[in-house]
């Protein structure tokens, strides 16, 4: 049973993959007319496979410039592939947005520009603005990681210090025709915070900015808070004439992973019920709701009946207070493990689609009863790994980390939960 569940896990997992694959999406929104010159530029984790996917299908020529996170490339023949720093930007990342920015600069009516985005391309694609250096932004951006602000906050501050962020990479495009391809790994889609929207208008504000580096107690130099009271500080706002030959198309997202993973699911004889595509929260808050319905389905037959899987995603944060290692996925299975105490009837899995937890090597991991004698075999105390946010050394030790390297596509966390019946599970 124990071998199964893993398979049928870790099935639904890989098919939330595939689907958000470049490969097997992109082409259907280029333009019928593919024999034309285009400029392509873009910056995320699947930029590198979304630029080799684009390079397939089309047929005039290309050239062009992408970023993407270190050890994510792909190989491609006429775009220049550049890899840079994720989650903290350096020089590489900064130096490929001077050079986005230079290569769109001077086109006319007549160009075409294609722009690649995908999760990551926020600090990916990181160029300071003016009077701001890029230490400065660098650790501004580590407090906010640390601080448990929300994806939508982080890229807010992010947009309004930056040179190319918030539509401003559109400035830079137009007059030029610019078509925006992009894989979502945000709560609810919003094209404005996928890779802190170079290409979209902003409806955030400067003020917006200042109240998050308050709110969280960002401390930031003198220079960041005169910027953001300056009005150049300001990002381009909606019905900016740079956006009247600008069109956007998301062609991957997390709720089209999950409908792909309850079709995989049903496959196997069984039920899927997604809960959402958009769940934020503290990761061991989150789990802790997720496993107060497993308990309830498991016991109860309440509010569904098993056999069934509950599959969702979004973001969840980590509010880093320990030392430990480990990603927003391991943090909520280290949780979910300590709410369930090895229920016979529960399985779970959490990883991150882009396959890395964090900053670690790990996608995520997987749990099951058994994992909890395991651990009370080796004597290990979740509570105390959840103190020090330490779920990847927790699972190391069970064995039950899920490793599969860069998926070179990203549509954000992907969360199974298995619920057998009694007479299944073994109980």
């Amino acid at each position: 049973m124990q071998m199964e569940t893993h398979a049928f896990l870790t099935a639904l997992f890989n098919r939330a993959v595939k689907q958000a694959l470049p490969g097997e999406t992109l082409k259907h929104y280029l333009p019928e007319d593919r024999t034309g010159k285009a400029v392509v530029i873009g910056a995320g984790k699947a930029a590198a496979s979304m630029a080799r996917a684009l390079e397939s299908v089309w047929e005039g020529e290309l050239e062009g410039l992408v970023v993407t996170r270190y050890g994510h490339t792909a190989e491609c023949q006429k775009i220049e592939v550049i890899e840079a720093a994720h989650p903290v930007p350096d020089d590489a990342g900064r130096e490929v947005a001077e050079r986005i920015l230079n290569l769109v600069a001077g086109l006319n009516e007549k160009d075409l520009v294609i722009c690649l985005l995908s999760g990551g391309g926020s600090a990916l694609l990181s160029l300071p603005a003016p009077g701001i250096t890029f230490s400065q932004k660098q650790q501004i951006n580590k407090a906010l990681l640390k601080s448990g602000a929300a994806i939508d906050e982080m890229n807010c501050v992010r947009k309004h210090l930056s040179a190319i962020k918030g539509g401003r990479l559109a400035k830079a495009v137009a007059p030029a025709q610019l078509i925006t391809l992009a894989i979502s790994d945000v709560p609810g889609d919003e094209a404005t915070v996928i890779a802190s929207g170079p290409t979209v208008a902003d409806p955030t504000t400067s003020k917006d900015a200042l109240d998050i580096l308050n709110r969280y107690q960002v401390s930031v130099p003198d220079s960041v808070t005169e910027w953001l009271h300056s009005p150049e500080s300001e990002t381009v706002k909606p019905g900016d004439v740079c956006l009247e030959r600008a069109r956007f198309e998301l062609i991957a997202s997390p709720q089209l992973s999950l409908e792909a993973a309850a079709e995989e699911a049903s496959q196997w004889g069984i039920p899927a019920h997604i809960l959402s595509d958009c769940i934020e929260g503290e990761s061991r808050d989150v789990a802790k709701v997720h496993a107060a319905l497993a308990k309830q389905i498991a016991d109860r037959e309440q509010p569904f009946t098993t056999p069934c899987v509950l599959l969702s995603g979004g973001e969840t944060t980590v509010t880093v207070r320990g030392e430990g290692r480990g990603g927003r996925n391991s943090e909520f299975l280290l949780s979910l493990y300590h709410e369930l105490q090895g229920h016979p009837q529960i399985f779970a899995l959490a990883a991150d689609t882009d396959g890395i937890d964090g900053v670690e090597d790990n996608a995520g991991a997987v749990l099951n009863p058994q994992s909890y004698h395991q651990g009370q075999a080796l004597e290990l105390n979740s509570q105390d790994y959840l103190d020090n946010n330490d779920g990847y050394t927790f699972f190391k030790q069970l064995d039950s980390l899920l490793t599969t390297g860069p998926t070179l596509t990203n549509v954000n966390d992907f969360r199974a939960i298995l619920i057998l019946p009694k007479e299944e599970s073994g109980n």
